[in-house]
């Protein structure tokens, strides 16, 4: 009786072995092939008990791309908790009278990322817009004697990482992070070929220098804006027809501003001030107004964080990445800053018991090419996330990817990774991560996928 439980491990070694070797077979054939003559690879697989499968470098710290994205969604849920609320708040001073607000009207949030999103029911822009109409309202408000400030002073005055490159901060995908935000900092052009029609939001006071072109079948052009700046830019090749080509707007809380005004002349209710916020007041040198504490009109909440991370995963949103990582600098840290953020980050997973040489976190998003991370490293907090209460919010964001395996993935030139979670064909549970930096090819995917169909 005693053989049946040793031939049952036996056949659990042999399998694993047998993994193992072909695993180590599809990296070699990656590895020698040509557009891998200068790559980096790190490759960690293990079993849903986190038993050791097989490795290739997996200590290896690498450029990630949007794998690093695991880290930050799951030390959000444990630390914030998947029933976290963002909230932007309505108030103002001065007094009521006679339908006359005699004072300024403020909008203060704490960095909600989904104000204005469009990927919510029930919180796009038409719910704002009425839920702070009807507020003015019901308090009686008809006029505005004074100005309408934008209280973005939350989180520090830095709305971008440093490693950030350039062309990418511009472009929709690198939108900064500010305490007020507003369409997820995004806003879109619509293009006739290589001129501009029109944009779907006002940029006050921005303008475009275009040298765009015509020519090819796809959009490859570049958007670049600055944080705060009043100049725009635009180059690349656009196909010559009518496309869309979406930037990172240069100061959300005014572009916000832009729009209450006009839901204002909308209702019928007077303004005639001056529109600005904290973070301008500042730049101008200007005494800075912040959101009185009382005289409450609105309290607007944001959908709850389980929500948020499946659209931070599943269509890979830097920006939420980077609010969340300065929201966890803020509740833990009480510094809303990359670096306070950051730092936590990286004591959260040392503490989870990963070597803190494997985690060397530049960003909560990945877009940061100055991250180095190991495949190792995404495994355990993968192990680690599939422990928790929150786990099912957690996985429900990863995307099926084209070889039909549900993984996070991370692009950036010549760079790919993945890592997620796998059952075989078979019924065998593996937790994986696979980065592969200076593979120069444009079929980054493919290639990976070779050694991870092995766990099909």
């Amino acid at each position: 009786m005693k053989l049946i439980p040793i031939l049952l491990l036996g056949s659990q070694v042999f399998f694993a072995q047998n993994i193992a070797q072909k695993l180590d077979a599809a990296t070699k054939d990656l590895l020698n092939s040509t557009p891998a003559y200068s790559a980096n690879l790190s490759v960690y697989v293990a079993d849903e008990a986190g038993n050791f499968i097989y490795e290739y470098k997996g200590n290896q710290g690498l450029s990630t791309a949007s794998t690093q994205k695991i880290f930050t969604a799951a030390a959000a849920l444990e630390t914030l908790g998947k029933n976290y609320q963002y909230t932007t708040t309505a108030s103002y001073s001065g007094n009521i009278s006679a339908g006359n607000l005699s004072g300024n009207i403020f909008i203060s949030s704490n960095g909600d990322p989904t104000l204005g999103s469009w990927r919510y029911d029930n919180y796009k822009p038409e719910n704002f817009k009425q839920k702070l109409i009807d507020a003015l309202k019901q308090n009686g408000i008809s006029k505005i004697s004074g100005d309408l400030i934008l209280d973005d002073s939350y989180f520090d005055f830095q709305t971008t990482p440093g490693g950030w490159p350039w062309n990418d901060m511009g472009n929709y995908y690198g939108a900064g992070v500010w305490g007020l935000n507003w369409r997820e900092n995004q806003f879109d052009i619509n293009m006739n070929g290589k001129e501009i029609k029109n944009l779907n939001v006002d940029l006050p006071n921005v303008k475009w220098v275009n040298e765009v072109k015509t020519g090819g079948s796809s959009d490859q052009s570049l958007v670049f804006t600055a944080p705060y700046s009043d100049v725009a830019y635009i180059n690349g090749n656009l196909p010559a027809k009518a496309v869309t080509v979406s930037g990172a707007t240069p100061n959300p809380p005014l572009t916000l501003g832009s729009e209450i005004k006009n839901w204002l002349k909308e209702a019928g209710i007077d303004f005639n001030g001056k529109i600005t916020s904290t973070s301008m007041q500042k730049i101008n040198g200007e005494y800075i107004l912040a959101a009185p504490k009382n005289n409450v009109l609105l309290e607007y909440k944001s959908p709850t964080l389980d929500k948020i991370i499946f659209w931070f995963m599943r269509k890979s949103v830097n920006f939420y990445g980077e609010t969340l990582i300065k929201t966890l600098g803020k509740e833990k840290k009480n510094s809303g800053s990359f670096d306070a953020g950051i730092s936590y980050l990286k004591d959260f997973w040392k503490g989870k018991g990963i070597n803190s040489a494997m985690i060397n976190f530049a960003d909560g998003s990945g877009l940061s090419p100055q991250n180095y991370v190991s495949a190792r490293a995404e495994v355990q907090s993968l192990l680690w996330s599939r422990k928790q209460p929150w786990f099912n919010e957690f996985f429900d964001g990863f995307p099926t990817q084209g070889n039909g395996m549900k993984m996070k993935s991370g692009t950036m030139k010549d760079t790919k990774s993945f890592a997620g979670y796998h059952t075989s064909k078979d019924g065998k549970k593996y937790v994986f991560a696979i980065i592969i930096n200076n593979y120069q090819n444009s079929n980054l995917s493919d290639a990976l996928y070779k050694v991870l169909n092995v766990l099909k």
